[in-house]
């Protein structure tokens, strides 16, 4: 490590062949020297670059080596640097004594002593190589240990990741193994019921008025379980690019009527009303099935969360986008909440008595976004909340139509 450093040398005199001889007698592959021949030069040099000596040479006209000196170690760039004075002065005048008072590490007198001289610089320099290859590593094991810091809090996001996966795995498992329980449990109880009937012989059971129940029954529990295989399914579709957009034009208000009037059923079992303010003449090029599958979902919420109160559907065309509005005025949902029901498996409350595996919203959104609309909610605990859905009148699919493209897309 220690080839690959050199050292700076400054060497500051007002006589060129003094720098030249100095220059000849301490340079070396592993050093580059430097030349001042005065007190501003060696000050611009030190300004510019990081010097593993300094050699001064005391007696220069203006500012002196021992001013040139002080002036270095009053700055936090060179106050560090080590600092070898030359004089041709006289032993007796005592310069020695006043260079080491500036802060001098040796006093060197002309006629120099070549052995001497560069044996003392070499030190300097190798000094100073062990202290850069100490710093590089120093350096190197503080960002090895940031790394290890960050690699360490990646690990702990994680393993919080991978714990809370767990968490919605287990939930998600026991939700439908509670959903898929209760439309099997009933049918099995009419099951066992019937053929009780059928050992019994006992065929008021069976009239006609009683047969109608009992499909009616026997249907709704078997869409339950459909709905809960298809939003498994479509969540399947999504995370792998599969989900199949099919467009065509149709009046999304004749859509949400005929979804409406389906829903007025539903609505009285959960004692509630449906209204709806729908616009005319608002068509759009759009899977009319997903999008029936999006309303759907926002009805059945509204209805499941809304305290028995009336359901408010609205459809208009804003801003250039087709608009959907589904507002009840139940339990409504907290700003914290409202960040989370649009993933998977989340729900309003954690209530596993509601029914639902918590997927209908995230499907939702990610068939909203394949249309290229956008699905939002604006509500506050205990006032209700009003989901909006955009869908543009005009989109990419549309065009691909019309040039004759093929329509079906996935995402």
């Amino acid at each position: 490590m220690l080839s690959h450093i050199q050292a700076k040398l400054l060497i500051v005199d007002d006589l060129p062949e003094n720098l030249l001889a100095l220059e000849a007698l301490i340079k070396g592959d592993d050093r580059a020297v430097y030349q001042a021949g005065s007190a501003d030069q060696a000050l611009s040099l030190l300004l510019e670059h990081e010097f593993a000596l300094a050699i001064l040479d005391v007696q220069m006209p203006g500012m002196n080596g021992f001013e040139l000196a002080e002036l270095m170690r009053g700055t936090e760039k060179t106050k560090h640097i080590p600092i070898v004075f030359v004089s041709a002065a006289a032993r007796e005048m005592n310069y020695a004594f006043k260079g080491y008072e500036s802060g001098a590490v040796d006093f060197l007198h002309k006629p120099l002593d070549t052995v001497a001289v560069k044996s003392k610089v070499t030190v300097f320099v190798e000094l100073y190589r062990q202290r850069k290859a100490l710093d590089r590593q120093l350096q190197a094991l503080e960002r090895s240990q940031q790394e290890q810091q960050q690699l360490l809090e990646q690990l702990q996001v994680a393993r919080a990741d991978l714990e809370r996966a767990v968490r919605m795995r287990d939930d998600f498992m026991s939700i439908v193994s509670h959903e898929v329980r209760t439309p099997l449990n009933g049918l099995i109880l009419e099951t066992q019921l019937r053929k009780l009937h059928l050992a019994k012989d006992n065929a008021d059971a069976f009239t006609l008025d009683k047969m109608r129940a009992m499909v009616e029954r026997d249907e709704r529990q078997i869409n339950s379980l459909i709905r809960l295989i298809e939003d498994m399914l479509d969540v399947s579709r999504i995370r792998t690019g599969k989900l199949s957009i099919s467009p065509s034009r149709f009046d999304l208000g004749q859509l949400v009527s005929g979804l409406v009037e389906n829903f007025a059923s539903q609505a009285a079992a959960a004692g509630s009303v449906i209204d709806l303010e729908c616009s005319a003449g608002v068509e759009g090029f759009w899977d009319e099935f997903r999008i029936e599958q999006v309303i759907a979902n926002l009805l059945s919420n509204a209805l499941r969360y809304g305290r028995k109160r009336p359901v408010h559907v609205r459809v208009l065309e804003d801003a250039g986008m087709a608009c959907i509005e589904v507002r009840d005025e139940g339990i409504g949902i907290s700003p914290e909440n409202q960040q989370r029901i649009f993933q998977q498996f989340e729900r309003v409350t954690s209530n596993h008595s509601v029914a639902g595996l918590g997927l209908g919203l995230y499907i939702s959104e990610q068939i909203v976004l394949a249309h290229g609309g956008r699905i939002g909610v604006s509500s506050a605990e205990g006032e209700g909340a009003t989901f909006r859905v955009l869908l543009p009148l005009v989109c990419e699919m549309h065009e691909e139509h019309e040039s004759g493209r093929p329509q079906a897309t996935s995402v």
